[in-house]
């Protein structure tokens, strides 16, 4: 019973860091979020056939989960590249920003502003990682399972038809839950990373 009571803890305090985080975006950021999330969708898209194109085809038509977790999965990229923008103008504008979000008092928010995990830190790095893992499983799940040349030289046609049809829908919720989970520690780092003050 405490584990699951921890566990929706967790979720519900991430949740709301991550919202927080969101109101904090800049414009550049809401911009590099729909250009990058664009282009994801429009990669996946082409490639799986999703978006009707001469330079590929496909064998198996889509079904109904391809366009939400094709749409999503893109979304959620875009919006994970962009955790990796500093915002412009600033740690300044972004501290006072941090201040209006909590509602502290701007030397507070100095005292106690919270560190933007660089992209070449560990945890960066493992959430990159996450969010490449996700968009290669939306991917898999969503494009034809014989026009895969990966399963259909491992299964053969029968046998991505049989094993690796049967497992896409699974990898499409991977790829959510990935792409979604590494965006959630992204944004909560964005606002709840204190920066301990060096006593005077």
């Amino acid at each position: 019973m405490s584990s699951s009571t921890t566990v929706l803890s967790s979720v519900t305090t991430t949740g709301g860091h991550a919202v927080r985080a969101l109101r904090l975006w800049t414009p550049r950021q809401i911009g590099i979020a729909m250009a990058s999330g664009l282009v994801i969708a429009v990669l996946i898209g082409v490639a799986t056939v999703l978006i009707p194109n001469s330079l590929f085809a496909r064998d198996i038509p889509t079904v109904w989960w391809n366009y939400p977790v094709w749409l999503l999965t893109s979304l959620l990229s875009g919006m994970l590249i962009a955790t990796y923008v500093r915002p412009a103008g600033g740690p300044g504008i972004a501290t006072a920003s941090r201040a209006e979000a909590t509602g502290a008092a701007p030397a507070e928010a100095t005292a106690e502003a919270p560190a933007e995990a660089p992209a070449d830190s560990a945890e960066g790095r493992r959430e990159g990682r996450l969010g490449m893992v996700g968009a290669v499983l939306a991917w898999f799940a969503v494009g034809c399972p014989v026009c895969n040349k990966i399963a259909l030289l491992a299964l053969g046609y029968t046998g991505a038809l049989t094993w690796f049809a049967p497992l896409q829908p699974a990898l499409a919720v991977a790829a959510l839950v990935l792409t979604g989970g590494a965006l959630a520690v992204r944004l909560r780092g964005q606002v709840s990373c204190p920066v301990k003050v060096p006593a005077a």
